[in-house]
Formats: structure tokens, sequence, C-alpha cells
């Protein structure tokens, strides 16, 4: 009995530490057969116009689509993350997503105390063994990764082709191997194109507030403008509006991530290298609803569509017919194995 009531304290601190975000509709009443999803977005929260407003697009659509029951928490510091993600899970929802990496460890833990509950991790961090093979997680955690490498090949391969610089730019969030991945991808698409090209690449941090500094970011963005850089790709969460604000105070142009970025700074945009996390947290969603959810690891890539880059009547101008034909060419070369792209240092 002790124990009970030591829980139900737990439970009600949790409730009263953590601020819940339900933006108008995200309690709307489903019908049939919609299912219960609760989401903890990742550092930055809502509004950082990129990976955790595509997270909230993607349920959103559900709630839309399949009259889903979709509980947001936008958690505070440290261990908040795991205390949001427990706390929908002992409510018994049928999904608990957590949006970003560094949910991973505490996903994995809750997936085993909860074997009735489906979790599933955007950008998940899969463990590695002391052979060097992946390690599946649990039976009802699905692992959504994407190759963020080959979506930001493209971009650089586009960013050299019209940067008219032999200098690019790339400013990351956290210094760690996920955003190594978009370095390395846009460094490989530099070369492609422009083998005598160089890439100045600096990180904002080596925490997860890296993804949430834009004074830091327009900071980097201008000290790499100044050394003659014309173009900067940034993987940087909210930091990255500050490398647009850098772009517009220098009339240069500037990349965005995860979501079509064009709006932050119309004009300076020259495309975004997106990628398909509404898509990703829209199918768990409806998987979960069909009774077709499965753990394990799935990694989404340009051959499924879950990266891609902006080309539309927005940056048209920017873009040549004849860069936009070689950047399509190595698309399809990837698609068909014939390029891997590198995505470790």
């Amino acid at each position: 009995m002790r124990k009970l009531i030591v829980a139900l304290l737990v439970l009600v601190a949790v409730h009263l530490a953590l601020l819940f975000i339900e933006p108008d509709g995200a309690t709307r009443v489903a019908t049939g057969d919609g299912v219960d999803v609760g989401i903890v977005f990742d550092v930055g929260g809502r509004g950082d116009k990129s990976f955790n407003d595509g997270a909230f697009l993607g349920a959103e659509r559900a709630m839309k689509e399949l009259g889903a029951r979709v509980r947001f928490i936008e958690p505070g510091e440290g261990s908040d993350r795991e205390a949001g993600l427990r706390l929908l899970a002992a409510e018994g929802m049928d999904l608990v997503i957590g949006v970003g990496f560094i949910f991973s460890d505490d996903l994995t833990l809750l997936a085993k105390e909860y074997p009735g509950v489906k979790f599933a991790g955007v950008d998940y961090a899969v463990a590695i063994d002391a052979n060097g093979k992946p390690v599946p997680p649990p039976d009802n955690l699905a692992a959504l990764k994407f190759r963020e490498e080959e979506g930001s090949f493209l971009v650089g391969a586009l960013a050299a082709l019209v940067g008219k610089s032999k200098k690019l730019g790339f400013v990351g969030g956290m210094d760690f191997p996920l955003i190594h991945k978009f370095e390395m991808g846009y460094r490989a698409g530099v070369q492609a194109v422009c083998p005598d090209c160089t890439v100045i690449a600096q990180y904002a941090g080596v925490t997860p507030d890296a993804f949430k500094n834009p004074g830091r970011g327009q900071e980097l963005g201008l000290s790499q403008y100044q050394q003659g850089v014309n173009v900067i790709f940034h993987a940087s969460g909210s930091t990255g509006l500050g490398v647009f604000e850098a772009a517009r105070r220098l009339g240069k142009l500037a990349i965005g991530v995860d979501a079509d970025q064009y709006g932050e700074a119309p004009g300076f945009i020259l495309t975004s290298m997106v990628k398909g996390v509404d898509e990703a947290v829209f199918g768990a969603i409806r998987q979960v609803r069909d009774g077709s959810f499965r753990g394990g690891i799935f990694e989404l890539g340009l051959k499924e569509r879950g990266v891609n880059y902006i080309d539309d009547a927005n940056n048209a101008a920017l873009i040549t017919t004849e860069a936009r034909e070689r950047v399509e060419a190595l698309r399809a070369e990837i698609i068909a194995g014939r390029i891997t792209v590198p995505s470790t240092k």
C-alpha cells in the first residue's frame, strides 16, 4: 500500500511540474476506432519551424484524418523528458512518441517496463553491441530513422553549383554523430560537383542547448559569410534562425533543414533539406490504428521519400535549369546504389 501511495504522489507531482501544450484541436474527441497518442517534443519545442513542428503536423493530420486523440507535452530541462514519457505510458496511451534522439535510452527502458504500450522514437539512436552490430529495440518500440546524409548530399551539390564561391558553409547544432550525418553528406555533395571547393563547418555547442541558440547561430553565420561563403546549410534547430538573420544582414543565402523554411527569410533561402518527420509520425499512428504496428528499425532515405530538398515557385529563380538537372541526376545515382553517401566522420 505504501508503494502505491508513493507512486500516486509521484504521478501527481509530474502532472504539476510539466508544462502541457494542447493546441487547438489537440484534445478533440475521436470517433470510432480513434487511438490515444502521447507526444513529447524535443529541445526547442513547438515553434522551432523545423523538427518539432514537423512532428506536430503529422499528429495534427492524424487527428483530422484518423480521429486520433493526441496529447502533447513540451518538457523543461533534464529529467522532465523521461517523466513526460513515463506519465503518458502510465496513463495507458496506445502510442507514446518521443521526438528526438535524446529520448532513445528512456524509450528503450519504458518499452520494457510497459510491454502493453507501443512506443516510437523519431531519430532514435540505435545502440551498437560489442561486435559493431545494431541492437534491435524492444518489440513494442519503432525506431524511426532517416538517411539525412542523402538529402544533405543533394543540397550540398546545389549550393556548390549556384553559390558562386569556392567556399561553402555548414552550421550544426550539437556536435555529435546525428548532426555529423548532415555535415558529411553536405561535404560529399559539394565535392561531387566541385572537387576544389572547401566547406567551413562549425557547431553551436556540445549539449542539446546548442539547438536553441539563435544568437550563436547568427554569430557563426556572420563569421562564415565574412570568410567568403555565399551559402550556409544549417542543421541546428532554432539556432538556425540566427543563420537566416545573418544571411539577411549580408545579402547571402542559407539552406533550411527538416521542414521548408523559406518563410523564415523569403528571398534568402536557397532551399531546405526536408525530412519526413510528419510522415513518420502520421505513419506510426496509422499503423497503431490499423493494427499493423511493429517494432524494429526503420530507415527512410531518398528511395523511400523520407528526405528531399525543396524546389518550388519560391526558389525557382535561384536554381538554374543546369543545376536542377545535375542534382536530379545525382538523386537517381544514389537511389540506384551507384553513389554511397558517407554518414560518419
